[in-house]
Parts: C-alpha cells; sequence; structure tokens
C-alpha cells in the first residue's frame, strides 16, 4: 500500500509506477515523472533519494527532457529504481511521506500536467503479429484458402514505420490526402481519405540498444525491452489499397500514430505473463524461447463521434491473443545487424481475437464496410467520421489492484491540403 490513496479501479497504483514525461503552466519545462493514484511523482525532486549501487552516480537521467538517458541503462538500474520508488512511495516509509515541503514539490495533481512524448523516437518499426487479424484482411482480399502469406507463420512480419508523426494521446489526427482508385475501371484521383481507421496495438520501447552488425540473441532481448505503451497506428486503408503493392504501406500509415504518454515497465507486467502460443510449424531456432512472454491484457476501442453523449465500446480484446512475442520480433528485427537505439519503438500491429467484437480495426468489425456498427443514438459507422473521437485503453487485472495505461486518444479533424 502507498501512502498515497489509490482507488482500485485506477491505472497507476503502487504495482504499476508507469514513466513518462509531463510539465506544468507553473514549470513548462518537460521533465521524468512517475504516475501514482491521481499524481506525478516529479523524479527531477527526489533523486537525491535514489541512493542504490546502480543510481547514485547517474541520477542526472531524471534531468532530462526524455527517458532516453533512463532507458539506456540496464535492467538492474531500472529493476533498483523501481524498487526504490515502491519503498519511497510506501505507507510504511516516512522519508517523503513526512517530509510536507518535499512533498508539496514532489507530487503534482495529474489533472494540471500536461504529457508529453515519453522519448525521442529515432525508429519505429511495426509489425503484423495476430494471426486473427492476418487472417481476417487475407480473407477479405485473398479468399479463406489464401489468407496467410507463405512468410507470415515463419517470421514477425513488420514494416519501418515513419517516426516524425508519432504524436501522444490528445493530439489531432488530421485526416490524410492522398491517391484511391475508388474503381478498377477508372483512373486513380486525389482527395482525402474516405476510409480512415484505427488500429488497437500495443507498443514497446527498446531501452539499452545494440551494435550495427550484432544481432541480439533471443535468450538476451528482454534485457532491451523496458515497457509498454497503448499504440493506435492509424491507417487510411483505400489509400493503403492503391499504393501497397509491391513495397507495402507509405502515405496510407506515415501521416500519425498514436501512443500513450505512460511507459509501463516489463517488471510491473510480470505477474500477468502467460504461456506464449503454440507456433506450428515450429520457428527457426533464432526465433524460439521456452520462457513465457505472452500477457494477460484485456485492451479495448471507444468511438465519441459529434453529438454522442458518450463513447461506445466497440472492440474488447486481449494482448494474449498476439501469435508472434516482443522478444521474437527484437531478435528478427536485429538479426540481420540491424542496431536498435534507446527509445526506439516496436508496435505489435492490430490486435484481434477469434471473435467479431475482438477484432481490432473498423476494417474488420465492419468487414470491410458491409457490416455497419451501431453506436447508439441513431449513429454508426463503417469508417472513422471527422470529429470522431478514439479511446483506446488496457490494463491487467491484479487482486485488488489493476496495473493499466491510462489511455491513448486522438480526435479527427478535417483533411488539409486537399
Amino acid at each position: 500500500m502507498s501512502f498515497i490513496r489509490v482507488d482500485p479501479k485506477s491505472d497507476f497504483p503502487l504495482q504499476n509506477l508507469p514513466f513518462g514525461i509531463f510539465s506544468t503552466k507553473e514549470n513548462p519545462r518537460p521533465r521524468p515523472g512517475v504516475a501514482i493514484g491521481d499524481f506525478v511523482l516529479d523524479l527531477g525532486q527526489i533523486r537525491h533519494l535514489l541512493t542504490g549501487p546502480q543510481l547514485s552516480s547517474r541520477t542526472r537521467v531524471f534531468e532530462q527532457s526524455s527517458l532516453n538517458a533512463f532507458l539506456s541503462l540496464d535492467p538492474a538500474a531500472w529493476s533498483e529504481t523501481r524498487a526504490s520508488l515502491q519503498r519511497l512511495l510506501s505507507a510504511s516509509e516516512g522519508q517523503l511521506r513526512d517530509n510536507a515541503s518535499l512533498r508539496k514539490w514532489a507530487l503534482v495533481s495529474r489533472d494540471i500536467v500536461t504529457m508529453h512524448l515519453p522519448a525521442e523516437i529515432g525508429d519505429y518499426t511495426d509489425f503484423y503479429s495476430s494471426r486473427d487479424h492476418a487472417t481476417n484482411v487475407g480473407t477479405m482480399f485473398r479468399g479463406k484458402d489464401n489468407a496467410l502469406m507463405p512468410n507470415w507463420l515463419h517470421l514477425p512480419v513488420g514494416y519501418h514505420g515513419r517516426s516524425s508523426s508519432i504524436v501522444v494521446s490528445g493530439s489531432p489526427v488530421h485526416r490524410p490526402c492522398g491517391q484511391t482508385r475508388p474503381s478498377d475501371d477508372a483512373p486513380p484521383v486525389f482527395g482525402p481519405s474516405r476510409l480512415l481507421d484505427f488500429e488497437l496495438e500495443m507498443g514497446f520501447l527498446v531501452g539499452s540498444g545494440s551494435e550495427r552488425g550484432q544481432p541480439i540473441p533471443i535468450d538476451h532481448a528482454q534485457d532491451h525491452i523496458f515497457g509498454m505503451v497503448l499504440v493506435n497506428d492509424w491507417s487510411a486503408r483505400d489509400i493503403q489499397r492503391w499504393e501497397y503493392i509491391p513495397l507495402g504501406p507509405f502515405l496510407s500509415k506515415s501521416f500519425a500514430t498514436t501512443i500513450s504518454p505512460w511507459v509501463v515497465p516489463m517488471e510491473a507486467l510480470k505477474p500477468f505473463v502467460l504461456p506464449n502460443p503454440t507456433q506450428d510449424p515450429k520457428p527457426l531456432p533464432y526465433l524460439q524461447h521456452s520462457d513465457p512472454f505472452t500477457f494477460d491484457m484485456p485492451l479495448s476501442v471507444a468511438i465519441k463521434g459529434e453529438g454522442m453523449e458518450s463513447p461506445t465500446v466497440v472492440c474488447r480484446t486481449n494482448f494474449k491473443h498476439m501469435y508472434w512475442t516482443m522478444k521474437q520480433q527484437l531478435a528478427h528485427h536485429t538479426v540481420s545487424g540491424c542496431n536498435i537505439r534507446p527509445g526506439d519503438l516496436m508496435a505489435s500491429g492490430t490486435i484481434s481475437g477469434p471473435e467479431p467484437e475482438s477484432y481490432g480495426s473498423l476494417l474488420e468489425l465492419s468487414w470491410r464496410g458491409s457490416k455497419p456498427l451501431t453506436l447508439g443514438g441513431g449513429h454508426t459507422r463503417t469508417f472513422l467520421r471527422d470529429g470522431d473521437e478514439v479511446i483506446l485503453s488496457g490494463h491487467c487485472q491484479g487482486d485488488g489492484y489493476r496495473v493499466g495505461f491510462g489511455t491513448c486518444e486522438g480526435k479527427i479533424l478535417p483533411a488539409r491540403g486537399s
């Protein structure tokens, strides 16, 4: 228990302690903090209390404007930081609890903070690791017998995304423009996307990096994975359909990717680990690992359109449905010798489950626009409209507490440049 009261339904109990970058009107400098209940603990204000052997000489990482310096440390330093913070915030420890002056400066109400991207994201990779999602999309475009491409069961398929357009939750997203071909017997046209979609994903931030030319063995991959965030990798389906052959997504994905501001450390997620999915055929040796790295993590998506009084949940799924694990994604990413750097983001790809209500995109939920969703109050959707707010959320449920990610939100604004 913490000396700070935390509601059992809060995403941010003592068992979580996610890291983020925040600022306030009184102090507009972005700086590292940890969420605890309804507060943010300013790490720069209490860094002198972090006196363990891993951190005592390196606490200046908590005076930076991003988490990159902290991420670049090793798992021992991350673990020591977490243990020290849990001690300082516990009900039985008076070092912070009984120091009113320090509490005044170190504990900031979450209601008054502005959240920023948690890291300077140098590179971004998006995978395609949900078998249910890949099967659904493949069935729509190629038929049930050819739903999965021949490589899909042998490697974690992915593509390199655009890090410059990654934005933090709450940032608006303008409808993208591009070429589409509405009719197969007519030339392409230019204009705003008509089939704008969300993609419910999770992502992980890379901790310590690797050298170019040096693959990360899968048995050590976990040492390079710091923590996870919610990801909405917005997608313009009509632009994508016209442009993706032969090289894959380009303008249809590069206009925006939204992530949640709080990074939940992998150590906080360990109590919710599950056995890895059975993979058949068995992957090549460099992709094999026996330690469990799949997580019981319920996820949902809600839409609030203009004129709607409250959001309507359109998807409920779970991260446990993923076929390829994060360790496999990272090992495959680096097996060619590709180096990674602290703060790199790697996303899961759309997370869909086996049931229709667990599909993680409107493309699937409306089955390519043929089955409109009912949102209540006479509102329906096949794809997103201007003014729609999309809200992703997720948490792991413990005994009397939850380890959550907050929300990942974005509102669709009209296109510019059309």
